[in-house]
């Protein structure tokens, strides 16, 4: 596998009336062609906003810092002219909630065929209609569904034109920001599946966010778990979902039912309270407050990200007393 994309010691900031506030603090991160990579987290902690970066659609108030590099260019210092080639052909993005992302008074053939028309205008109108038809096809959707409006289609249906939207320039990588957060579970494992045989198919590299750990392990290679900003847990995706190192891993993956287990059933796993304002952190480790394994230290000590010969971090004080 080759390198594709990398984060090095990322963080982002917004300016507000009230002051800076970080969303991303020092993220460093790799994914390769051919590689699904995860981020989870619950929201606000940094997820989409550090997947902003790599399309450089953060807002004209944040401030990045570190760099975002794509195929060893750096995304954020870019011209404008190599940013608009990137934008599609080499990277793009699956936008959560498909029904808000798409025109709902253009025909979702239209909106798949517009980047084709942008980065290949040589194309006959025949050509391009034949790439929609096509495009579909790919995603599990039969052409002539081009030319049904959004609303028209299902939420899985929507998805899955969201997808082909992504694949229409042959992008060398996905995005893919909670794509199927509003759906069903059934439709959720077809969408799923679509996404899993593209990356086997194209050789591409996919970032997949979500908050639900046991999705991601069904399909990334690796994740990546974010709190505060921070990624506090990274490695191989199965590992991380069954033995994961950080407490916070370790509720995100607890917090997965369990089909048939009374216990679960009546006393559910989860966590108290929120995570904390970008705002406001706590002095220490950004979890402690809502840490079951806490102690005294844990108070003051920020712990750092630390990795093991296994392909395994965690930024736990708790893990680096192993």
């Amino acid at each position: 596998m080759s390198g594709l994309l990398e984060f090095e010691d990322v963080s982002v900031t917004y300016r507000t009336s009230g002051g800076d506030v970080p969303a991303v603090r020092g993220v460093s991160l790799s994914v390769a062609a051919g590689e699904v990579v995860g981020i989870a987290g619950e929201s606000g902690c940094g997820k989409s906003t550090l997947a902003a970066t790599i399309l450089r659609l953060q807002p004209p108030s944040a401030k990045v810092t570190g760099r975002v590099l794509f195929e060893g260019e750096d995304v954020q210092t870019m011209r404008w002219g190599d940013l608009r080639a990137l934008r599609w052909a080499g990277a793009s993005m699956v936008f959560q909630g498909a029904l808000h992302s798409l025109n709902p008074v253009q025909r979702v053939g239209a909106q798949i065929a517009e980047p084709i028309r942008l980065h290949e205008e040589s194309l006959s109108d025949s050509a391009v209609a034949r790439r929609v038809g096509e495009l579909l096809e790919q995603v599990g959707l039969p052409a002539a569904r081009a030319r049904a409006y959004p609303h028209q289609l299902s939420g899985g249906q929507r998805q899955r034109v969201m997808i082909a939207m992504a694949l229409a320039c042959g992008p060398r990588l996905i995005v893919a920001d909670e794509p199927t957060t509003a759906l069903d579970v059934m439709v959720q494992a077809q969408v799923l599946g679509v996404l899993r045989d593209l990356v086997r198919e194209f050789d591409v590299g996919l970032v997949m966010i979500s908050h639900d750990l046991s999705v991601l392990a069904d399909l990334c290679d690796r994740i990546a778990v974010m709190y505060a900003g921070r990624v506090v847990e990274q490695g191989p995706a199965g590992k991380v979902f069954t033995d994961p190192l950080h407490p916070y891993a370790a509720a995100l993956a607890a917090s997965f039912p369990h089909i048939g287990d009374m216990a679960a059933r009546y006393a559910p796993s989860g966590l108290p309270g929120d995570p904390p304002d970008p705002a406001d952190l706590p002095t220490g480790c950004s979890f402690h407050p809502r840490c079951p394994k806490r102690f005294g230290a844990c108070e003051t000590t920020d712990p750092q990200l630390r990795s093991d010969s296994a392909g395994r971090a965690a930024a736990c004080l708790l893990v680096e007393g192993r």
